[in-house]
């Protein structure tokens, strides 16, 4: 069985779709799309967009579900809703009055998808958590531990202090039930 670490298997930042805070939405979006036409190593997709602040240091990332959130969050924003679990409300409860504020309306229209589209990224991006980092020499069970425990699709490779790669959960999937097909066969 092959012995992977981090580097083999992560995508170089450089190839990866970054923006500047400050982008809009649909631009970040075109950024995405451009790097998915442009990125053939593997059939997986980019699925996310790092965020960079004006000296080149990730600030966050922003993923298919941020972008989606970001145009929910236009329609339901007055609503408040998050944190309510702190308050002891039960997600089911939470869902419930979102829904219900949903059915009085379409939260994907016209108006909504321009106001979505002119939102900066830094409005709705993910900050990256200490958890979110991996050095470049780490070996895949690390990187295994990491992604799971934090329930993360993705994680920051890095080589003395500088970002150097993104480590797609889809990468290691792809590395680990190879092994599992050729190990069984």
């Amino acid at each position: 069985m092959q012995q992977y670490l981090v580097r083999d298997l992560m995508v170089p930042f450089s190839e990866y779709a970054s923006v500047r805070v400050g982008t809009t939405l649909l631009e970040a979006l075109r950024v995405l799309e451009r790097a998915q036409e442009a990125y053939s190593v593997s059939k997986y997709q980019h699925r996310a967009i790092i965020v960079l602040d004006e000296d080149d240091k990730v600030v966050g990332k922003i993923s298919q579900l941020r972008a989606v959130k970001a145009i929910e969050n236009e329609f339901t924003s007055h609503l408040e809703l998050d944190g309510l679990d702190t308050f002891g409300f039960s997600p089911a409860y939470v869902a419930a009055i979102s829904e219900r504020h949903r059915l009085q309306g379409r939260a994907i229209t016209a108006e909504t998808l321009r106001t979505a589209a002119a939102r900066k990224v830094e409005e709705f991006m993910q900050k990256p958590t200490p958890g979110e980092y991996i050095s470049a020499d780490a070996s895949l069970d690390t990187a295994i531990h990491l992604l799971s425990a934090g329930a993360h699709l993705s994680l920051l490779v890095t080589r003395q202090e500088k970002i150097v790669g993104i480590l797609r959960i889809s990468d290691v999937f792809a590395a680990v039930f190879h092994e599992m097909m050729t190990a069984a066969a």
